[in-house]
């Protein structure tokens, strides 16, 4: 029993403040996945691109968590920036080497929520070397796939989508 007392004596406001922040952010994912959830049926967008921008956003939560555990348990700021601010340098390295893929899933969510178009649109994609005309399948992350009309399939990056001209022919 005394082990107990002394060790909620010492760490009795990290356990507290930890409870406090799980709740908290329990609370704010669960808003969150509720916003997108409704905005998903209000604008009638496929289901596995609301749950890939769930995943996405559960990401960034548990990321905001982790700092925040990491701040309530007391490790030392010098020593915590340190390590942030070496992780950045890292994933900012890995980012630039792989620009596009980030541009990918930024485009991806930016066509989420703005939803210019939908699966089922027929669209024309405005390229001087690469014109596309045909029907949105499926859109992705990192791409969407137009069928055309002569049953080809083809794999439209979502960063080219917001950089080039699109033309919506029909709307389903």
């Amino acid at each position: 029993m005394i082990l107990y007392t002394n060790f909620f004596t010492i760490y009795g406001n990290q356990i507290i403040a930890t409870l406090v922040a799980v709740i908290v952010f329990t609370g704010v994912r669960f808003t969150i996945e509720t916003i997108i959830r409704k905005f998903s049926k209000k604008s009638n967008l496929s289901e596995a691109r609301t749950v890939l921008v769930k995943r996405y956003i559960d990401y960034l939560i548990f990321i905001l968590f982790a700092v925040m555990l990491i701040s309530i348990w007391g490790i030392e700021r010098e020593k915590l920036l340190l390590f942030i601010s070496s992780v950045l340098t890292v994933i900012g390295v890995a980012f630039f080497a792989q620009w596009s893929i980030l541009s990918n899933i930024t485009a991806g969510i930016i066509v989420f929520f703005s939803f210019p178009f939908k699966i089922g649109d027929r669209i024309k994609f405005v390229d001087k070397e690469f014109p596309v005309e045909g029907e949105i399948i499926s859109i992705k992350s990192f791409y969407t796939l137009v069928r055309n009309s002569e049953g080809e399939e083809v794999l439209l990056p979502n960063n080219l989508l917001l950089q080039k001209g699109i033309i919506i022919l029909s709307s389903n």
